[in-house]
């Protein structure tokens, strides 16, 4: 394997890690639809970024945190329900992506090209892993009490509100760096697959965050090898790697019973 593989298969496993760990509280609050359906929020950024000539992942981040602050805003004013919201932002944006995105790199935009992933992307992607790892954990006491009870976490003073921003903004975050490796299409898969498969067979809460994070690690690094060697895009080659592992966890929930 070459340094630069090497390298691609480091960044793409802690981008699955930290995919992995939010879509673990994800699955904890039901959201799992929602994190798919964000995913495809990124297209119309991509497409503007590839249109001004910047960092896809940029364009993505951009209207990920536009999209997400919509949903929040809406949701505290008005009484329309957060799938709703998250549906309308979901089919709005997937309709001025494709219209929108150059015709040449739509494809990829929809599917990813690790080909593409460059050294500025792996640091960026470093980076914003770690932060992702250390602003989860620390609001991850007042998140679990808010997925518990809410009106037990407003009880105790938590700002429920600004929890749940704050956690959706790490989505839109950790979705962004998937984008290359997977494409809008396939991104929301890796925040709730692994996490899927990780419920299976864990014993607490605790177990399950771990599990879920070395679900996507196992996802993304096995996905990318295996993309490689069959000559495989990496995005579908991921994703179905993170399904075996779901439907073998499944299967192991079910001897164990």
């Amino acid at each position: 394997m070459t340094t630069d593989f090497v390298f691609l298969i480091f960044i793409g496993a802690l981008a699955g890690a930290a995919s992995g760990y939010l879509g673990s509280y994800m699955v904890l609050k039901r959201m799992s639809l929602v994190g798919d359906a964000l995913s495809h929020v990124a297209l119309p950024g991509m497409a503007i970024a590839l249109t001004l000539s910047i960092n896809p992942m940029i364009g993505a981040l951009v209207a990920l945190f536009i999209a997400i602050l919509g949903i929040w805003y809406l949701e505290e004013k008005s009484e329309i329900y957060p799938e709703a919201l998250v549906g309308i932002f979901f089919t709005a944006s997937l309709a001025i992506g494709i219209l929108i995105t150059p015709e040449p790199e739509l494809l990829e935009a929809l599917f990813g090209n690790i080909e593409k992933v460059t050294r500025v992307d792996g640091i960026l992607v470093v980076a914003a892993s770690v932060l992702i790892f250390f602003v989860t954990r620390a609001i991850s006491k007042k998140l679990t009490v808010g997925i518990i009870s809410e009106d037990l976490a407003k009880s105790g003073g938590i700002n429920v509100s600004k929890i749940n921003l704050i956690y959706l903004l790490m989505v839109g975050l950790v979705i962004s760096l998937g984008v290359k490796f997977l494409g809008t299409l396939l991104t929301g898969a890796l925040v709730i697959v692994p996490a899927a498969a990780a419920k299976n067979i864990a014993k607490s809460i605790g177990g399950f965050q771990l599990l879920a994070s070395i679900a996507g690690l196992a996802s993304t690094g096995l996905g990318i090898i295996l993309a490689k060697i069959l000559g495989f895009p990496s995005g579908p080659t991921v994703v179905l790697v993170a399904v075996i592992l779901f439907i073998i966890s499944y299967l192991f929930k079910e001897r164990a019973y």
